[in-house]
């Protein structure tokens, strides 16, 4: 998913934003039935990502792939999940192609 959100360390980045991408991976309880309630909703989670992407910045990246990695195992049906935050455009001073941080989490069941 790809959004522009405000979030960097650096005052300008917060006021004139800048692109994002998000990658997520989702290990889920496996369905009984062939039947959407029996799984997770993937439109309801791509858009609350997308929420914090777009929504209150934050400094790192890493606390904004916290949060969707929260927000994704608020889901019942979630056992775990991976989320990458790309931030391709961050502000260094070399050539590269992307910035990305990676946060894992699971249920404690």
């Amino acid at each position: 998913m790809e959004a522009v959100g405000r979030h960097g360390a650096l005052e300008y980045e917060r006021e004139l934003g800048q692109r994002f991408s998000v990658d997520l991976e989702l290990l889920i309880e496996w369905p009984e039935r062939d039947e959407l309630s029996d799984t997770v909703n993937y439109s309801t989670i791509a858009a609350e990502t997308l929420a914090l992407v777009t929504g209150e910045p934050v400094i790192l990246i890493e606390t904004l792939a916290s949060r969707i990695a929260d927000q994704v195992l608020s889901h019942e049906r979630v056992l775990r999940v991976s989320v990458t935050v790309n931030k391709p455009d961050a502000p260094i001073p070399a050539k590269f192609r992307n910035v990305s941080a990676t946060v894992t989490r699971e249920q404690a069941r």
